[in-house]
């Protein structure tokens, strides 16, 4: 907005860095930079020999010095005027977490994804690698909890805790290899923090088997194999650079030698006993078989109260393995998102099917808990909200799950368990039996605390 004829230092001045810099955090280096970026621009406005860099026109000497200018103020969260801004928004989103959906072709991954998300996104169809990109939806974790506390506190409104699912290709034998696409399939995986098996436990001619016949136990060990090899390669090509770097991590170097003969014989990683130092050494190599994982056994709808001959064979492998497993169905599902809530409930009473004990519901709770995740309340007039922490959070990075300042200027949490509001009706009653808790910073926050946070900044 300067004039052509004006100084550098004029058309420096008519900028503004707060359309630049707008929202960007402030970290202690930054805020290093920020202090010499701003003697700087004091020095630049009153010292007529500041030198601007010497190259090229004066014009480009003059975007030169802008740039640098600009480029410092902006990594260092300037506002207009070379003071230290606070950033446009402080809210703190900590549970970035996935979920992969994997299986053979044709089990009813994408099926099940889209009765997860309630939408038609991911594509299913009767032919292998109908899914090719994968598919990724927000899904609120199903909590009775919630309706509870919103009608005590009389809410506005009830906001659910979420997870991140990513429904991921079909793989096949060959994958770690390249086959089927499968070297794409196989980082996708590695992208997640836990995994979800789908595994086909029904008979049906009119539905595709890549293999030709319907065998769990065979699709588990295929898929399982896979994993196996894709990071025993992994680990190999870690392990070269590793051996001839004399300074090397000495628990990566352990680490990657109990792995090693571990994943040659087909084994997953996760069954490898490693220290906590060995176990965050190879965090990096994002390792497949180290991942979590629950089977979802699914069925038909027959047999989705009760299971069937396939799924229990498939209970029992995982219960070897340590692994969790849920009965599903995704013929069952897909049917429910066509249906009212009414509708829906009545249609899974007619086949005998509690959906708190399978279906949908318990896989996302399965997730869940597969991820180490647990919930704290806040409830109040306005709103009555689910809150995700990893278990053993303690109380202040609790806080900081809804607001930066809420962690940072942390004087003390109010608790009621949830079982304890829930018996004294109210908030007033629970303080009036002694039930209201005032915890300090040590304080592990536990599953269905109900909060109030006291912070000072």
């Amino acid at each position: 907005s300067a004039p052509p004829h004006a100084s550098w230092r004029q058309r420096l001045s008519s900028l503004s860095p707060a359309r630049v810099c707008s929202g960007l955090a402030v970290s202690a280096e930054q805020r290093r930079l920020a202090t010499k970026a701003s003697a700087w621009q004091q020095a630049a406005e009153r010292s007529p020999k500041f030198k601007i860099p010497s190259c090229g026109s004066p014009r480009m000497r003059w975007v030169a010095a802008v740039t640098m200018l600009l480029g410092m103020r902006a990594a260092a969260g300037f506002r207009a005027g070379g003071r230290l801004a606070r950033p446009a928004s402080r809210h703190t989103v900590v549970m970035k977490l996935k979920t992969g959906i994997v299986g053979m072709p044709n089990v009813g991954k994408s099926t099940l994804f889209n009765a997860l998300t309630k939408a038609q996104n991911a594509e299913a169809a009767n032919f292998p690698f109908c899914t090719i990109e994968p598919n990724t939806g927000v899904v609120p974790v199903p909590d009775l909890r919630l309706d509870k506390l919103g009608e005590i506190s009389s809410s506005a409104k009830v906001v659910p805790a979420v997870l991140e699912f990513v429904d991921i290709a079909g793989l096949v034998k060959g994958a770690s290899e390249g086959e089927g696409l499968g070297n794409k399939f196989l980082a996708n995986i590695r992208e997640c923090d836990a995994i979800i098996h789908v595994v086909r436990c029904f008979e049906d001619e009119n539905v595709i088997h890549v293999s030709g016949t319907v065998d769990p136990l065979d699709d588990i060990e295929v898929i399982n194999l896979e994993l196996a090899l894709a990071d025993l390669a992994q680990v190999e090509k870690r392990n070269q650079k590793v051996v001839k770097d004399k300074n090397a991590n000495p628990d990566e170097r352990k680490a990657l030698e109990k792995l090693l003969p571990a994943l040659d014989e087909g084994l997953p990683a996760r069954k490898v006993e490693l220290t906590e130092e060995e176990d965050k050494s190879i965090r990096s190599l994002g390792l497949l078989t180290r991942k979590p994982v629950i089977y979802a056994t699914n069925v038909a709808d027959e047999d989705l109260a009760t299971g069937n001959e396939m799924a229990e064979k498939v209970k029992a492998y995982a219960e070897k393995e340590g692994a969790g497993t849920v009965l599903v169905s995704a013929q069952v599902e897909a049917e429910l998102v066509e249906l009212s809530e009414e509708e829906g409930a009545d249609f899974l009473e007619s086949l005998d099917v509690d959906p708190e004990k399978v279906g949908l519901k318990a896989l996302i709770r399965a997730a869940y808990g597969l991820l180490g995740l647990q919930t704290y309340f806040t409830s109040g007039p306005t709103e009555t909200r689910a809150w995700t922490i990893r278990v053993g959070t303690k109380a202040p990075q609790a806080a900081g799950v809804i607001h930066n300042d809420f962690e940072r200027g942390f004087i003390r949490a109010e608790c009621i368990s949830y079982d304890d509001l829930v018996e004294t009706g109210s908030e007033k009653a629970a303080k009036e039996k002694g039930l209201l808790r005032s915890e300090g910073k040590e304080y592990v926050v536990e599953d269905g605390d109900v909060i109030l946070f006291k912070f000072n900044v």
